[in-house]
């Protein structure tokens, strides 16, 4: 696997955390079953694709940037479809998760 296609199965895992902590919040405590298993698919799928781009980007890079996007992706999914806060706070924080997303990527994140 080349290191672009690399980075492009690491974003799909990343929108797949991010679908699963949605779907796990339509779930409401595993009460619903679409959304239980909507959530349950998108986190096998999520660490399946991590894996495959473990393989060509260094492990501290690949889970940081895994975890900073989900992060990233599921804060603008609760703003967005939950209301949830945007204090300016909120937003510089989240900013700052995305700065060292980037610093990751930028400092040769793949070999």
């Amino acid at each position: 696997m080349s290191v672009g296609t690399a980075w492009l199965v690491l974003l799909a895992a990343a929108a797949c955390e991010v679908g699963w902590a949605v779907a796990l919040k339509y779930a409401q405590g595993w009460s619903r079953l679409l959304p239980s298993l909507y959530a349950l698919v998108l986190m096998v799928a999520s660490v399946l694709l991590l894996e495959r781009a473990m393989r060509v980007i260094p492990v501290g890079t690949a889970y940081a940037v895994w975890t900073g996007l989900g992060a990233v992706g599921t804060a603008a999914a609760g703003m967005w479809l939950f209301d949830e806060p945007r204090a300016a706070a909120r937003l510089v924080s989240i900013a700052l998760i995305l700065a060292g997303i980037v610093g990751l990527k930028l400092s040769g994140g793949a070999h």
